[in-house]
């Protein structure tokens, strides 16, 4: 609903989309794409937008986003990760993981994207790893982004809607604190009996693309946290890491 309200999250990547250099092209890895056994990545000249949701305004169905994909980027990114890890994939497209953060940023679709789905049957600490040799990439002009929520539960959402629930606020604090101190440990392993992590990501899938971007983090990268908001089983709290003066406001 960001990508149709007037609401300060969707102000802010639009700030972002122009105090942002322009990159050359962009990589999403989406909380909305998930494969097995392989990393799937969006090939071919024109990748469709994927209305992937339902019972929300029409208006949100007519929206596509009809950036061009870029198989070069996508050679890239085999050559980054290994050939036998990336699965070119030309059935999938634009999830709304992906158009959803970008549309506002970029609402001209004329930059080369490409999305990265999560191989689930890889540990988190291999989502980190991946993430870290996709480094490269952002000294050669590309933007990336990791696309989920750091609290994203919808099984608890009418329950806890409208409020600050106290594991939402406890989880997202001490993941602010992880992701300021590249403590790889705190964002990978939760104990068994961590009511506040099993609550707030309870299935792991919008959770897993912060740790890209967080292995993607160079020395002397700095954190900014922005969008900094809870509402029940869900926050919006977003991160830029690299040059933090870049900050709108």
């Amino acid at each position: 609903m960001t990508v149709i309200t007037d609401v300060p999250e969707r102000r802010m990547w639009q700030a972002l989309g122009h105090t942002l250099p322009r990159p050359r092209a962009i990589v999403v890895i989406s909380a909305h794409w998930e494969t097995q056994g392989k990393t799937h990545v969006t090939a071919g000249p024109a990748p469709r937008t994927i209305h992937d949701f339902r019972g929300f305004p029409d208006e949100l169905y007519a929206m596509h986003y009809p950036a061009p994909g870029c198989d070069e980027l996508v050679g890239r990114i085999e050559a980054l990760l290994g050939p036998e890890r990336v699965v070119r994939d030309e059935s999938w497209g634009f999830d709304h993981g992906a158009w959803g953060v970008v549309q506002p940023m970029y609402p001209d679709a004329d930059i080369p994207m490409v999305e990265i789905s999560l191989d689930r049957t890889l540990p988190p600490e291999e989502h980190i790893a991946i993430g870290a040799r996709l480094a490269p990439l952002r000294d050669e002009g590309v933007l990336l982004i990791g696309s989920g929520n750091v609290v994203h539960n919808l099984s608890l959402w009418r329950q806890f809607a409208g409020t600050r629930p106290d594991w939402a606020v406890d989880f997202q604090t001490r993941i602010d604190a992880a992701v300021h101190a590249a403590d790889h440990t705190a964002l990978t392993r939760f104990a068994p009996n961590d009511q506040a992590a099993a609550a707030a990501i309870n299935s792991a899938e919008h959770y897993l693309p912060l740790l890209y971007v967080v292995g993607a983090r160079l020395p002397g990268d700095a954190v900014g946290v922005f969008n900094d908001t809870i509402d029940g089983a869900l926050s919006m709290t977003s991160y830029l890491i690299g040059d933090t003066a870049l900050l709108p406001g």
